[in-house]
This record gives structure tokens, C-alpha cells and sequence, in this order.
């Protein structure tokens, strides 16, 4: 991949991203539209900024290094990385403490790269894809059921992907717009079998403010190949996970701490070519 499409790809993530978030997320508002409970935003806004007073005092936080982190703050927000950095750094730990007394499957972030309004296929389908789309044929299977096991028949599966160069449609020139992304309607069984590629390991962008975070702190800038899916059904709740890949690269050490082991695939070669993988979801039912 050349070093022109990643600073392109980095541009249009962090625009693509803040735009995406506030019209699906906020309603288009900038702010989220529930009722603001003001004694929830005091403790919580108050811990944060207190929590950001005990690292200045403890590690005796310079006027040089203080400047040096609003000066990248401003440039986040310019860059439109704010996304990212949420989403890469801090919302592992907020899907961790949401879920942790649900039933079923487990889930993990969804990342900023989710677009909803995919093309709807049929329980047997293959993702939209370019003719040409690289990287190894991957049938994706299985059955979507109730906590006690019963099937639960039109669930919806809605699946994105990174393509073989660690691209996401919508987020970097040149791919079509629905490429590698869809909404698969389970059968009368809850089964589905999709049709795709398996994605490759990728950097997130690192021309941005993001980058210079990463390339400042010596770490590095990558996430294992992954599957992203929302599983939803009447009655349930809905499932947001991403599915990894044995032995792939970077699984011990994803930056966005989103791997679990619960979420890792084991490919099995596909008698008709590429490989294969039966994965079931159970998923849990609405609260009362």
C-alpha cells in the first residue's frame, strides 16, 4: 500500500468517522438525546478531572509537557481523531463494565467505522465485493438461537469488514460504497452462511493526531484481521462483537484491547476453496 493512500485514508477516516458518529449517535445535535441527569455528569466529570490532577501531581507534569498535550488535544479535535482515540483507547472498558452481567455471546466495541443502511441479503449470501477482490475466499456460517437454545428465524446480521489492504468502504478513496459490508436475514432456523474474504491486519491511521500519540509513546499502530457484526433479533438485545483469527498476527497485542478469547476463530480449509468457519450466537433477551 502506498504511503499517498494511507494519508488519504487517515484524512478521510477521521472526517468520515466525527460526521458518522454525530448524525447516527447524536441525532445530528452534537449531543446525545436523552435527559441530562446532572448529578450523574458531576461525579463523573468531576472523577475524570480529578483522575487528570493526580497524574500531574505524581509525575510532576512540566509547563512544556502540559502545553505539549493541549496543543495535541487542539489538533485532535481539527483532525477529526476524537472517534478514534475514543474508540481505539477508551471503549473497551466502557463495552467491558456494560456487559458484564449479559447473557449470551460475547461482544466487543464496535469501532468507528460502522455505517448502518446495507444492502439487506438472504440467510445464503456473499458481501458486495469488487470482481476483483482480493484475499482468500471465507464462508462465514452458522445460527443465531435464544438463551435456551431456540433458533430465532429473520435476526439480523449486519457485517463490515476491513478488504485485504486493511481498507474500510466509506472511509478511504476508491472502494464502492457498500464493498464488504451488508445486512444477512437469518432462515426459518436462524442459519446463515455468508460469502466473503478473510480481512487483513491493519494500522489505524497514524497521520494524524493519533499517530503522533502512537509514534511519541513507542507503541505500535496495529489490530489483528478481524470480522465486525451487530446481531440483532425481536425480543433481544442486540450483540455488537468483532470475530479474530487464529494465530493471526497482533491477537496478543491489538491496540485497541478489543480481542477476547471467546472471539477467536479456528478456519478450517474449504473443500470448494479459501477456508471456512461454523460460529454460533446466542443472544440474550431484552430486560424487563
Amino acid at each position: 500500500m502506498s504511503e499517498t493512500t494511507l494519508k488519504a485514508t487517515a484524512a478521510a477516516s477521521g472526517a468520515s468517522a466525527t460526521e458518522r458518529f454525530l448524525t447516527d449517535k447524536t441525532g445530528g445535535s452534537g449531543a446525545p438525546a436523552k435527559d441530562v441527569d446532572t448529578a450523574r455528569v458531576d461525579t463523573l466529570a468531576t472523577a475524570v478531572i480529578t483522575a487528570a490532577h493526580d497524574v500531574v501531581r505524581r509525575h510532576q507534569v512540566t509547563y512544556d509537557e502540559y502545553n505539549a498535550l493541549k496543543s495535541w488535544l487542539i489538533s485532535v479535535g481539527q483532525d477529526g481523531e476524537w472517534p478514534l482515540f475514543l474508540d481505539v483507547w477508551i471503549e473497551h472498558v466502557v463495552e467491558e463494565v456494560a456487559t458484564a452481567s449479559r447473557e449470551g455471546s460475547k461482544g466487543t466495541i464496535e469501532g468507528p467505522y460502522y455505517v448502518p443502511g446495507a444492502p439487506t441479503l438472504d440467510s445464503v449470501a456473499t458481501l458486495p465485493m469488487r470482481d476483483d477482490e482480493a484475499g482468500t475466499p471465507f464462508l462465514f456460517q452458522g445460527q443465531v438461537t435464544g438463551p435456551a437454545g431456540d433458533p430465532l428465524p429473520g435476526a439480523v446480521l449486519e457485517m463490515w469488514q476491513a478488504d485485504d489492504d486493511g481498507l474500510y468502504a466509506q472511509f478511504a478513496p476508491g472502494i464502492p460504497e457498500w464493498n464488504l459490508r451488508g445486512r444477512i436475514v437469518t432462515d426459518e432456523e436462524g442459519r446463515f452462511a455468508v460469502t466473503t474474504v478473510q480481512p487483513a491486519p491493519y494500522q489505524i491511521p497514524t497521520d494524524g493526531s493519533c499517530g503522533r500519540l502512537i509514534a511519541a509513546a513507542g507503541w505500535h499502530a496495529w489490530r489483528p484481521a478481524h470480522l465486525h457484526l451487530k446481531v440483532s433479533a425481536l425480543g433481544h438485545q442486540i450483540l455488537t462483537t468483532q470475530l479474530y483469527f487464529k494465530d493471526g498476527a497482533y491477537l496478543d497485542a491489538d491496540v485497541a484491547s478489543a480481542v477476547k478469547p471467546e472471539l477467536v476463530l479456528a478456519p478450517r480449509p474449504n473443500p470448494a476453496g479459501g477456508n471456512e468457519v461454523t460460529y454460533d450466537f446466542t443472544l440474550a433477551p431484552e430486560a424487563l
